[in-house]
């Protein structure tokens, strides 16, 4: 048995629906955010530089491109004999098989790596926010008030509170009551789904609450141990954290990185976010293109001009060719006069010449108008797009279209393409 301070149990099993087409082929952590990073990139960098070198990341919903993506954990420093990062899947057992039903349940599944470190502390995160944290000044936080759980919680604006679980506290921070996304809400504390235990207290919780259905922790273990009498106390967090759940937030928190001063800073020196990367050779900005505060990746040749826009790696944008405000992913090809509007283009779409994405006036999504709004276009992974096509605001497409799937060449304001089996 090993025994490490703390150790982070890193929750990345998640589908992600409400990305839509974006998760379709792979987990929300895997998704590419920034050009070269993916999301995951974010909480695995913010534990090594808290010093935290024992990571178990549980996956679950199409983990292939996740796996991948964190290999040994070398990009981290967390390819280590003792700790490192551990990828947990779920798996069958002597007695049942069964899947991570809820965020405590996948926790719960995975007591005996947690046992074998034997912390004293457990450190539990999502897989999918956008923030830097020092994970040790938390938990510095955590000693000095002598808790059994510390949430991190951060202030969101009155009108979102609703969307998160809030928390109501005294004013030593001591939390006295919890809200799980209430209607009508009585704090603007939103709990951000990082949390800190006392180990024992963590293990028995889990223990005693193994047979309730989707066990998760805002609506059932946090709630638990307040019922138990233990001290619950709300660390409140101050710096940038987004949340990029939606397409909207996704889209946002992209377009925030290219702001003169960034509110979110991706070139500190003293806290940097890792990747995986591949050797790439250095981007290719043609002559008679212009490239106005973007991001650009390497491997990526620009013949057109992009304005205020996340391009990512090895992606080729033609001659004559403008995007704005637009997320591409990495080996995109977009033919030479198309105009991209307000865009975000999975991996390896392909989009023809003189196509027009983004025009018209935004009309409600007729398949899944709670996901597909914003105003934005929505290109699934590795779909094409064929030459001088006009596609609408709120529309989403997923598979390889040819010009009979657009009447009069034309996909319209809130119509979506979604080829089945793509």
């Amino acid at each position: 048995m090993i025994k490490k301070e703390m150790i982070a149990m890193l929750l990345a099993g998640g589908q992600g629906s409400r990305l839509g087409v974006l998760t379709s082929k792979l987990a929300k952590p895997a998704v590419a955010f920034g050009g070269k990073y993916k999301i995951i990139d974010f909480p695995l960098s913010n534990c090594i530089n808290s010093g935290v070198d024992t990571v178990g990341v549980l996956t679950q919903y199409r983990p292939l491109r996740l796996n991948q993506h964190i290999g040994i954990g070398m990009p981290w420093d967390l390819d280590r004999n003792n700790g490192g990062v551990t990828v947990l899947p779920p798996y069958e057992k002597a007695d049942n098989a069964s899947w991570y039903t809820g965020t405590a349940n996948a926790i719960y599944q995975n007591l005996e790596y947690m046992e074998y470190y034997n912390p004293d502390y457990v450190l539990i995160l999502s897989g999918d926010h956008i923030y830097k944290m020092d994970y040790e000044v938390m938990l510095d936080y955590h000693k000095s008030s002598h808790a059994d759980v510390t949430l991190a919680t951060y202030q969101v604006p009155m009108e979102e509170a609703s969307r998160f679980g809030v928390v109501i506290t005294d004013e030593n921070g001591v939390i006295s009551e919890f809200e799980e996304k209430p209607a009508h809400p009585r704090s603007n504390k939103a709990s951000m789904g990082i949390y800190i235990f006392s180990w024992p207290v963590l293990r028995d919780a889990l223990i005693e609450m193994k047979d309730v259905p989707s066990c998760d922790f805002g609506k059932h273990v946090i709630p638990h141990c307040h019922e138990q009498g233990k001290k619950i106390v709300a660390y409140d967090f101050k710096g940038y954290w987004k949340d990029v759940g939606t397409l909207g937030s996704y889209w946002e928190a992209n377009m925030e990185l290219v702001d003169i001063i960034p509110e979110f800073n991706l070139y500190e020196e003293f806290w940097r976010i890792y990747t995986k990367s591949d050797n790439l050779p250095p981007q290719y900005i043609a002559d008679a293109s212009s490239v106005t505060k973007s991001i650009v990746g390497e491997g990526t040749e620009i013949y057109g001009e992009v304005i205020n826009s996340v391009i990512g790696s090895g992606v080729v944008i033609g001659k004559g060719t403008v995007v704005k405000d637009s997320i591409i992913m990495n080996n995109v090809t977009i033919g030479e006069g198309a105009t991209i509007d307000k865009a975000i283009l999975a991996e390896g779409v392909s989009i023809g010449n003189e196509a027009v994405l983004g025009v018209g006036e935004e009309v409600p999504n007729d398949f899944a108008p709670h996901i597909y709004s914003f105003g934005l276009v929505t290109i699934g992974e590795n779909s094409v797009i064929p030459d001088k096509v006009q596609i609408g605001k709120n529309t989403a497409i997923v598979g390889v279209t040819d010009e009979a799937d657009y009447p009069d060449g034309v996909l319209s304001s809130g119509s979506s393409i979604i080829k089945v089996g793509e």
